[in-house]
């Protein structure tokens, strides 16, 4: 049986994380993303180029690029949608999380 994805992305965010990678200057096994507590609604996500995989991380291929959840997140962040959007203002990775109950007013952090 095939479960979904962890996390889906989209093409914006595949390209964006393949350019990071690219850009790095040297190896990396692919990005880990994750969660910590933070901000005013008590968590929020991490990304980082990852050196290696951790025993418990999850492990998903996306168009090439390998992506690791961190274990502690996975629980999180089942169903979202992580896009890279740029506008006028500022440019950055986005989460959509189904699983949100609700974000501070900065949007810098989230609940479950």
């Amino acid at each position: 049986m095939n479960l979904p994805a962890p996390i889906n992305m989209t093409p914006a965010a595949i390209n964006q994380v393949k350019a990071l990678l690219d850009s790095r200057g040297k190896p990396s096994v692919g990005i880990r993303i994750g969660v910590r507590t933070k901000g005013c609604s008590g968590l929020s996500y991490t990304l980082e180029f990852a050196d290696e995989k951790n025993e418990f991380d999850e492990s998903m291929e996306v168009d090439g690029i390998t992506i690791l959840i961190d274990p502690k997140a996975t629980m999180f962040i089942i169903g979202t949608e992580m896009d890279y959007v740029e506008d006028t203002l500022e440019s950055g990775f986005v989460f959509t999380n189904p699983n949100e109950k609700g974000r501070c007013g900065c949007g810098e952090s989230f609940h479950v």
